[in-house]
């Protein structure tokens, strides 16, 4: 699968957790409490496949456009990874509050892969080319596989 296709589909996943989490109520605790720690798992390795494989390849093939676009790219990412979603992690879930705060991720999260789908994406085919975007896809495939086994060992753990 090429890296593009993949992203996709990790961004439909993302997307029907965010919906499911945003229909969600107060009541529904536990349901909850596993789509966000399934939001949580998608997010962590979906940014690490694109920061550690994507983006750098898409920079370097680039321009200063490309520039520009890799760091708001990596800033939203570090506004998600550092500051909303461990926010909302921290938000009691049987509480308006946290319905609030999944609004606010929600409507980031889909922003970030509008930009990404519409723009970003486009263009990382264009520099990149089908040959290299295959490359990539495996080296994100590969990377995946660990990065969910070692998700799931923590999880376990904790």
């Amino acid at each position: 699968m090429n890296a593009i296709d993949l992203l996709k589909a990790d961004h439909e996943r993302v997307k029907g957790i965010l919906s499911q989490l945003s229909e969600s109520t107060e009541r529904g605790v536990k349901k909850r409490t596993e789509l966000l720690n399934k939001l949580e798992m998608e997010i962590s390795i979906h940014t690490r496949l694109e920061e550690e494989i994507l983006y750098p390849a898409y920079k370097k093939a680039g321009g200063k456009e490309q520039d520009v676009m890799y760091y708001e790219a990596k800033e939203e990412h570090r506004t998600v990874d550092s500051l909303v979603l461990p926010d909302l992690k921290h938000t009691d879930p049987s509480t308006p509050e946290f319905a609030g705060r999944v609004k606010v991720v929600k409507e980031l999260l889909e922003h970030h892969i509008e930009e990404e789908e519409t723009e970003m994406f486009p263009q990382a085919k264009k520099l990149l080319g089908k040959a290299e975007l295959e490359e990539l896809g495996t080296q994100m495939e590969t990377l995946k596989t660990q990065l969910k086994k070692q998700f799931s060992e923590s999880h376990m753990a904790a």
